[in-house]
């Protein structure tokens, strides 16, 4: 699994950039293809190795991690705020690829491509409004006493791979999960 979710942060005072506020690309963009990944491999990450770039402030600019799932299956991804829009993940295995091109906001008509061998092949699929459907997930869930499509289990498995990720970034050694 590869992804990147990155942006030029051009303001110089921005909460991103606040470590007192939670600051970082991994807070703010990481956990988006960390997210994808744990959802695609269907397992929680056992290592991770990170390494990152700070800025002036302290916080992560740029990152790069490295996953390791149950069976060896890897992930790779990279985030941050120098360098210019991009989202995309992409499935690798032995016999093709799959490529979604935006990952992290589809809109109502996506298309995504599966190579095989030499051939690539593009797929249009129906997309949601995401947002909205973020709304009526927390009112349902506020109002109505229904479990969140996100579990709170779920959350803290991406929260302990983050973790890992920025403390192996911080100590230059591959870190266990969770």
């Amino acid at each position: 699994v590869k992804g990147a979710f990155t942006f030029n942060l051009t303001r110089e005072v921005d909460v991103r950039l606040d470590p007192a506020m939670g600051g970082g690309s991994v807070w703010d963009l990481g956990c988006y293809p960390i997210s994808y990944a744990r959802t695609m491999v269907g397992a929680e990450p056992v290592e991770a190795f990170g390494w990152q770039v700070p800025g002036k402030t302290g916080v992560d600019e740029t990152f790069t991690g490295q996953l390791r799932f149950p069976g060896d299956v890897l992930a790779q991804f990279d985030c941050g705020f120098r360098a210019p829009f991009r989202a995309h993940m992409e499935l690798v295995g032995s016999e093709g690829c799959i490529t979604v091109p935006t990952p992290f906001r589809p809109g109502l008509n996506e298309t995504i491509l599966l190579t095989r061998h030499d051939r690539t092949e593009s797929i249009a699929m129906a997309g949601q409004a995401l947002y909205s459907g973020e709304v009526e997930d927390m009112a349902d869930a506020v109002l109505d006493g229904k479990a969140p499509r996100v579990t709170l289990a779920d959350s803290r498995a991406n929260v302990a791979a983050m973790l890992a990720l920025l403390q192996s970034a911080r100590e230059g050694r591959p870190v266990t999960v969770g």
